[in-house]
């Protein structure tokens, strides 16, 4: 899903809540819920992710706008981190130290502009409390065990991202489980957010959402039996209902126009 998509729901407000709690006690959460639901994108949010990392990739010569990032940065003190599926446990240290000292420069060059600089520090990645990790189940034992021992050392707060099921797995690593304070369920869409979402919808393609029209009422119905509040498939199912009214010339979204858009995708759930 891209930032434009993003609404602030509410399993994302109790995302944000549950982050702020695992990185204020120094401890470890798991996050776990379907997959194109919206927990990437909570996690990147929570973390400015959609503001720092094009800067924290692209390091360079710095502009007075990247400056809004420094801040950004500050405020979450976190890293986002994404494995690959078959990067090394060797490499992943690598990129979350590499990811975590520039995160801690743009900390520490906001906290000068601010004139609350705390001067020459030994830990170059000191001001980092809390690392996410996502696709957390593509880490094999040998990741999970340098994780649990970063944490241990640093004193850095820990998120592990995945589908469901992952908080049991986890349960087979004692080391690393028994230091695991949270456990969070990230939910689909229910009704009411749902509707919240689809009026969005709806307005971005030239319509008005009257849940109250017998004709819209059966169009969210049909949205609703499709994606099961499924945020990725709403996304990619309205990418082909525009579609479908731009070559019919159509311009009211009706079930028939959710079912024709539906049936040109792949939808692993019915």
């Amino acid at each position: 899903m891209t930032t434009q998509s993003f609404i602030a729901t509410k399993e994302h407000r109790r995302f944000v809540e549950f982050a702020d709690a695992v990185r204020r006690q120094h401890t470890i959460g798991i996050c776990y819920g379907q997959a194109g639901i919206g927990k990437t994108l909570s996690a990147r949010r929570y973390a400015n992710w959609h503001k720092a990392q094009k800067l924290l990739e692209e390091w360079g010569p710095r502009e007075e706008s990247d400056h809004q990032v420094y801040a950004a940065l500050s405020r979450s003190r976190t890293v986002f981190y994404t494995p690959a599926v078959l990067t090394t446990p060797k490499q992943i240290h690598a990129d979350i130290e590499h990811t975590s000292t520039r995160v801690s420069i743009c900390v520490d060059q906001h906290l000068s502009d601010i004139g609350k600089g705390t001067g020459p520090h030994t830990r170059v990645n000191k001001y980092v409390e809390l690392l996410i990790i996502d696709e957390s189940e593509r880490l094999n034992a040998t990741a999970l065990e340098l994780l649990r021992d970063r944490y241990d050392r640093d004193n850095v707060a820990l998120i592990l991202i995945g589908m469901p099921g992952i908080e049991k797995w986890f349960s087979r690593y004692p080391q690393l489980y028994s230091r695991v304070g949270f456990a969070h369920e990230y939910r689909p869409l229910e009704q009411e957010e749902l509707h919240f979402v689809l009026q969005r919808r709806w307005h971005k393609l030239g319509q008005a959402l009257d849940p109250g029209d017998f004709t819209d009422a059966q169009a969210i119905a049909a949205v609703a039996r499709i994606t099961r509040g499924n945020f990725r498939l709403i996304d990619r199912l309205f990418i082909q209902v525009e579609r479908v009214m731009k070559i019919n010339e159509l311009n009211t979204i009706t079930d028939d126009v959710i079912e024709a858009a539906r049936s040109t995708l792949v939808i692993g759930i019915t």
